[in-house]
C-alpha cells in the first residue's frame, strides 16, 4: 500500500477503524472501541493534542507523517501490541505514566477511589503518614497515593527489578523521590518493620482458567503480573495473612481482585469483606480493617 492513498487524518482514521475491527482487536487498555483507539494513536503519532481531533481532521499530511501512522496501525493490527506499548504512555484518570513491556499497562479501580481519600474509611487524609503499596508495577498507584496524602511516605514494592526501573522513571517525572521509596521484594519479605496506615494492592489475581483465555493483547504483558494461581488468590492469601502485623491500630487493607469476587469470598469471606463501589460495580475491590485482620 502506498502512502499516496491517504492525505488527511480523516482518511487514516477511517482506515484504522476498519483495520482494527477487521482484526477483531481487544480494547482493554484504556480505549473502549476501535474509533477511540484509532484517534488516540493517530493524534499521538502526529504529536497533536490528544483532546483535539476535529481541527486537524482535514489537514493535509506529509508523506512521512502518513507512513508513520500507517506503521503504527500495522503494529497494532497485525502484532496486536497494546497501544500503550506503542506510545509508551498509559493513563489513569488525569495521570500520565511511562510504560513499556516490562510492566502491565496501568489500569486499576483503586485509582478511582484515591481522589476521595478512601472516604469514609479514612477520616483525616493528613493523618495518613505511612502507606505500603504492594505489586506497584509502573508505580502509578504509589504516585497517586503520594499526591493524595501529602504527609505520607509511600513504600512501593515489586518483585520485578525491571518493573521497578519503570517505576523509578515515573517517580522521578513526578518529582516524588523523597516521598516514594521503591523496594524490590517478594511481597512483605524486604518491607521495613513499621506500621502502615494504608496497605494498598492491585496484585496478580487472574485464575488459571481465565489465564488460558486471555486476549493476545494481555499476553504481551508480563505474565507474572497477571497470574494469580488456580483460584487467583495465591498472592492475595499472603497479602491478607501478613497485613495485620503491619497495619496501625486503625489501619486498612485495600485489595483489587477484578472479576474474582467468588474466589475472594471463598478464601476470606469469614473475615467480613467490605466491597467498595467503583465504576465497574461493587465486586472489584475489597477492604479489611486492622481489627478484622487480627481476629
Amino acid at each position: 500500500m502506498t502512502t499516496t492513498a491517504f492525505t488527511t487524518p480523516r482518511d487514516l482514521l477511517r482506515y484504522a477503524v476498519t483495520r482494527f475491527n477487521t482484526a477483531k482487536l481487544f480494547f482493554g487498555h484504556g480505549s473502549a472501541e476501535a474509533l477511540d483507539e484509532a484517534a488516540y494513536l493517530i493524534l499521538h503519532t502526529l504529536k497533536l493534542p490528544l483532546d483535539k481531533l476535529d481541527p486537524f481532521l482535514d489537514a493535509r499530511l506529509l508523506p512521512e507523517e502518513v507512513a508513520a501512522v500507517l506503521a503504527v496501525i500495522e503494529r497494532r493490527s497485525v502484532d496486536r501490541v497494546p497501544a500503550a506499548y506503542i506510545t509508551n504512555e498509559g493513563w489513569l484518570g488525569t495521570y500520565n505514566f511511562y510504560v513499556d513491556e516490562r510492566v502491565i499497562v496501568p489500569r486499576s479501580f483503586i485509582a478511582e477511589l484515591i481522589p476521595d481519600y478512601f472516604s469514609p474509611w479514612v477520616n483525616e487524609p493528613d493523618n495518613v503518614r505511612n502507606v505500603l503499596e504492594l505489586c506497584t508495577g509502573s508505580g502509578c498507584l504509589a504516585i497517586m497515593l503520594a499526591d493524595a496524602f501529602p504527609e505520607a511516605q509511600v513504600d512501593a514494592v515489586d518483585i520485578s527489578a525491571d518493573a521497578l526501573e519503570v517505576a523509578r522513571r515515573n517517580v522521578a517525572t513526578y518529582k516524588l523521590e523523597d516521598r516514594v521509596t521503591l523496594i524490590q521484594s517478594d511481597l512483605y519479605q524486604n518491607v521495613p518493620h513499621k506500621k502502615y496506615d494504608l496497605i494498598i494492592t492491585n496484585p496478580p489475581y487472574v485464575n488459571s482458567t481465565s489465564m488460558g483465555k486471555l486476549p493476545q493483547e494481555y499476553l504481551a504483558e508480563p505474565q507474572i503480573a497477571l497470574d494469580g494461581g488456580s483460584d487467583g488468590m495465591d498472592l492475595v492469601r499472603t497479602i491478607v495473612a501478613g497485613a495485620a502485623e503491619r497495619l496501625s491500630d486503625d489501619g486498612i487493607l485495600i485489595v483489587e481482585i477484578g472479576n474474582e469476587r467468588a474466589f475472594a469470598e471463598a478464601a476470606f469471606g469469614a473475615l467480613g469483606l467490605t466491597w467498595l463501589s467503583t465504576s465497574a460495580g461493587d465486586d472489584m475491590v475489597f477492604l479489611l480493617t486492622a481489627d478484622q485482620l487480627k481476629l
